[in-house]
């Protein structure tokens, strides 16, 4: 790489984390000319910097190819395929089974840049305008499903329908934990019919800012999306699209935290 390398761009040890689990050069039709390194450079730089697709930088790869690698990944779930491969890297690299046993239900609403469509909505709890992302994360805070709604969406729907989003690794769980706006008899029966795991909802004790247990962790994991400008709202028109970009700061993050983990056992 001749230029000078950007924030977002990936190391050499990232480089070879990934390179395995990226798609095969087709063997018919023309060789691929484009460096696959650049173009992950330039999808994750849209990604750290929020800016438009046509505003990637001139010494990184033109805006329409970084843009069509990642919609032609996204309609054939590449970025999911990925996604799965390194959070079972991560986990066994914690000493952890690949399949997690326990996990967490959450949502975040999310502000759009404008109407989207039929998914869009107004949630009159947060008093947001936009979409909503029902989350289930391990209890590392890693991915295991997410789903985009319209912000009105409801909370108990929402997050049976995460759960069953991430089977077959949901139905590997044995626990999980949700807040309040999850509880009730119905939901934690759907659920156990969905995956046989029990729901454990954890609640404050207090009005002031408490840490609570284990829900600390899938907050954590909202937090870490704050690193990446483009996920402060939903750019995206459709959200099939904003899930990838979801998956795809996940990859992101894990492919730093497995060449932290190089770099300190080496």
């Amino acid at each position: 790489m001749s230029r000078k390398a950007y924030p977002s761009d990936l190391t050499d040890t990232e480089w070879q984390e990934i390179k395995p689990l990226l798609p095969a050069e087709n063997a018919i039709g023309r060789p691929r000319q484009v460096d696959l390194r650049e173009i992950l450079n330039g999808i994750f730089y849209v990604l750290s910097e929020g800016c438009r697709w046509r505003a990637l930088p001139h010494d990184l790869p033109p805006w329409q190819t970084a843009y069509n690698y990642f919609r032609h990944w996204q309609r054939l779930g590449i970025w999911q395929q990925i996604h799965t491969q390194l959070r079972q890297r991560v986990r066994k690299s914690v000493n952890k089974a690949e399949l997690p046993t326990a996990g967490m239900i959450d949502s975040q609403s999310i502000k759009t840049t404008g109407k989207k469509g039929e998914v869009y909505g107004f949630d009159g709890g947060k008093l947001v305008k936009g979409r909503k992302r029902f989350i289930l994360v391990d209890t590392l805070g890693l991915l295991l499903a997410v789903v985009v709604t319209e912000a009105n969406f409801p909370e108990r729907l929402g997050g049976v329908v995460v759960t069953m989003e991430a089977a077959p690794l949901s139905n590997n769980l044995i626990l999980i934990w949700v807040d309040a706006g999850f509880s009730g008899e119905n939901f934690a029966r759907v659920i156990q019919q969905v995956c046989s795991a029990q729901v454990e909802v954890v609640c404050r004790s207090q009005r002031e800012f408490q840490v609570l247990p284990k829900r600390w962790i899938v907050e954590r994991t909202f937090a870490w999306w704050n690193q990446y400008r483009r996920l402060s709202k939903d750019y995206e028109l459709l959200p099939e699209v904003s899930e990838s970009m979801i998956y795809t700061v996940m990859i992101r993050l894990m492919l730093k935290r497995l060449a932290q983990s190089h770099t300190t056992t080496s």
